[in-house]
């Protein structure tokens, strides 16, 4: 059985696999372009996207506003009629300034996390960009989709889920992922289906729902469209992709970890993450690492308290830099074990799961 296309209002994906955005400048136009072009949809992460530009350390805003118009361009030139999106966290300082110059760059989509995107509407009045909101549960899109609605009269393009299992910064407690009885991706995924179809009653509108968070194969995307999703988001098997923006070294690094490396860590945006627990993560958990330079990037941040700077850590991480870097990670990072082309491991997946969809 084939697999369908994701319809997200009159965007249309040949297949059902959405690239998760991943920081700082793991996912950028290259891989984001890339996975558009083999029929998937590509999402650029803005999260300090301009940390290679020679202003970054100067004026950090000003060389990320500048990226994300080249990264798009740049992407749009490896897939004209590829769906691009971005990934923008809600917690960043400056979230509207970010929002405005990607919807300025018509940009297709924007998914949005890391905190509630409540105002996401009121920048995309009038234009063809569409939004989605990331969600942990059944309440929180229910809570989205109310606020949506009621203030803008606006229901969601698009719902993401992202499960206890997935990578970076995670919608739960520490206790929670942490716990034997942590909350199952499909009892969340059910719960989120529920609440979508009230909303979709209510408003008239036909709302996809993507699942993320430990998928990595297509027997997984067979399994969550069989629940009833749209579609699915991946992001660690992209990591250990040719075309993945990220250093050879950050690529190494997830095909040489082991299940025990893997480690649920405390970030400075305040929310726990998961991440492979080498030399950095080492250090940290031995003393707190001193911060020279804030780069003033996440709403929630205190210099000084914050163990360390993760924006320094994340381009230390993507760089090459391992050992003084953070590298996040799924928590199915060590299943990993070589690098393909992003066209190789789209006709995996796509193969898998039609052969599981028989």
């Amino acid at each position: 059985m084939k697999l369908e296309s994701l319809k997200i209002g009159e965007l249309i994906s040949k297949y059902p696999i959405m690239q998760g955005g991943m920081g700082v400048g793991v996912s950028m136009h290259k891989l984001a372009g890339n996975v558009a072009k083999e029929g998937g949809i590509g999402i650029i992460s803005t999260a300090d996207i301009g940390y290679q530009d020679e202003e970054f350390n100067q004026n950090p805003m000003k060389a990320n506003l500048k990226a994300i118009g080249n990264e798009i361009e740049k992407a749009r030139k490896i897939a004209p009629n590829g769906i691009i999106g971005v990934n923008i966290m809600v917690a960043l300082n400056n979230y509207g300034e970010i929002v405005k110059e990607c919807v300025k760059n018509k940009i297709d989509l924007i998914v949005s996390g890391a905190g509630l995107p409540k105002d996401l509407p009121s920048f995309i009045k009038g234009t063809k960009t569409k939004i989605a909101p990331i969600v942990s549960s059944g309440r929180a899109t229910k809570l989205i989709s109310k606020v949506w609605m009621n203030k803008y009269n606006y229901a969601p393009d698009m719902i993401v889920i992202e499960g206890p299992e997935a990578g970076g910064h995670l919608g739960f407690k520490e206790d929670e992922l942490k716990s034997e009885n942590k909350p199952k991706l499909e009892d969340i995924t059910r719960d989120v289906i529920k609440e979508v179809k009230e909303i979709e009653k209510e408003s008239g509108k036909e709302i996809p729902v993507v699942v993320a968070g430990g998928i990595f194969d297509g027997k997984d995307i067979a399994k969550y469209m069989k629940l009833g999703a749209s579609g699915v988001q991946m992001a660690t098997r992209f990591v250990a992709t040719e075309e993945c923006d990220a250093s050879n070294e950050f690529k190494e690094a997830y095909v040489n970890a082991k299940k025990e490396d893997v480690k649920i860590i405390k970030s400075p945006v305040g929310m726990p993450g998961r991440a492979i627990r080498n030399e950095f993560i080492k250090k940290v958990e031995e003393s707190k690492s001193k911060i020279t330079k804030c780069y003033r990037c996440i709403k929630t941040c205190n210099p000084a308290e914050t163990p360390y700077c993760i924006t320094k850590a994340l381009v230390n991480a993507v760089k090459g830099n391992i050992d003084e870097g953070l590298v996040f990670c799924g928590s199915n990072v060590d299943r990993v074990d070589k690098i393909v082309t992003v066209r190789e491991l789209m006709q995996e997946l796509v193969q898998e799961a039609e052969m599981e969809l028989c």
